[in-house]
């Protein structure tokens, strides 16, 4: 052993002994490239992070002489450097602010709801999990399970953010429950409850974690970590989070080129946490669970398929009635389907909007029959 190696031996002793806790330290890398707020904003990140728990390794800008440095002047060294010391393990993850994943990959997002102060997963934030929307809200339910198991939840709710697509999401999901996946399913605090979140659950908090696609994941990163500066300073939350996808193995952790040094300080801890919870073997075991669960056989029966030819038999209207019930719980994609298909049943349907989605609406004496035939031709639950 040379006497580098038995100097940071001796180093690490001392350490572990003032700190009490023994083992190798965590290493979390930080590039400092990039930032509307400048080297000084990484610096004050660095400081407000500053732990026992881990070692910040900075790549890029040198910020002072007490942190282990790779200095670059730009940014493809600054992630060609960044990659190479991930997979050669001298660090166990990195916070960058920009980075282009593989499609299959996003990231999940951690804020803090203004309305309970309650902390929360946003499944996902950056990147693509799949180029269909459904399919890949499906991706990011799993990967936001990982992320939240990795920070210490042992069973994270989860709830799903209602936009286009969403009561195809929840078939799958409560399909992929049966087959076994270990998912909690989170309720509306709203009062007619349900798996499909509302704005003010977003607000709430009302699961850990909130499933969406990636673009409005993003939308609503910004607008929890800056909406009290103007959008400009992102003051609060834990980031964009880490990347997270089938066989990625990489531990990338996305803040924003508006990151204040409060989100980019979380983002470190956020790092650290996971590693320290596992995510590594994390995501080799649900990922695992999930293809017994025939996570690939839900995923395709999501794939769009073609529409039908057009079928020479006209469905006639039946004649008018007054709807006064509304059945919910139908995507928008599928809904003047649903209404064809009792009309062909000979009820009398009309498609509308109420406050929680698509409804379809029949009178009060086929509610019990129509729903009957929506969820036997698969519309609803």
């Amino acid at each position: 052993m040379d006497n580098k190696k038995i100097s940071e031996v001796f180093l690490e002793i001392s350490e572990a002994i003032e700190s009490g806790k023994f083992g190798k330290k965590v290493k979390i890398g930080l590039t400092t490239l990039g930032s509307e707020h400048g080297v000084e904003n990484m610096k004050k990140a660095i400081e407000l992070a500053d732990s026992d728990l881990f070692e910040v390794v900075v790549i890029g800008e040198k910020v002072d002489d007490e942190h282990e440095t790779y200095e670059v002047d730009n940014d493809e060294d600054m992630y060609k450097k960044m990659e190479e010391l991930l997979d050669s393990g001298e660090i166990q993850a990195c916070v960058t602010l920009h980075y282009n994943f593989p499609i299959g990959v996003s990231t999940v997002g951690r804020v803090i709801t203004p309305g309970t102060g309650k902390e929360m997963f946003l499944a996902t934030t950056t990147g693509t999990s799949d180029t269909e929307r459904t399919k890949a809200m499906v991706r990011n339910t799993v990967a936001g399970v990982i992320a939240a198991k990795s920070c210490g939840i042992a069973k994270p709710t989860v709830g799903i953010l209602n936009i286009d697509g969403a009561r195809q999401v929840e078939k799958a999901l409560k399909h992929f429950k049966d087959n076994g996946f270990d998912i909690e399913f989170a309720e509306s605090q709203r009062a007619d409850g349900g798996i499909v979140m509302r704005g003010n659950d977003l607000l709430m908090g009302s699961c850990d974690v909130m499933v969406t696609d990636s673009l409005t994941g993003n939308l609503l990163m910004k607008m929890f970590g800056s909406f009290t500066s103007g959008g400009n300073y992102e003051t609060t939350g834990f980031g964009y989070g880490p990347g997270i996808g089938e066989g990625y193995e990489r531990n990338i952790f996305i803040v924003s080129r508006a990151s204040g040094a409060p989100v980019v300080a979380n983002a470190l801890k956020y790092a650290y946490q996971t590693v320290a919870g596992g995510i590594d073997n994390n995501k080799k075991s649900i990922y695992k669970q999930a293809e017994k669960a025939d996570f690939k056989g839900i995923l395709d029966s999501l794939t769009k398929k073609e529409a039908p030819k057009e079928s020479s038999e006209e469905v006639k209207m039946p004649d008018k009635e007054v709807v006064s019930a509304t059945i919910s719980g139908i995507d928008i994609l599928e809904i003047e389907d649903a209404v064809q298909a009792l009309w062909k049943e000979n009820i009398y349907a009309e498609s509308g909007m109420g406050c929680t989605g698509p409804i379809v609406q029949v009178s009060d004496a086929n509610l019990d029959k129509a729903s009957q035939i929506l969820k036997q031709n698969g519309y609803i639950e």
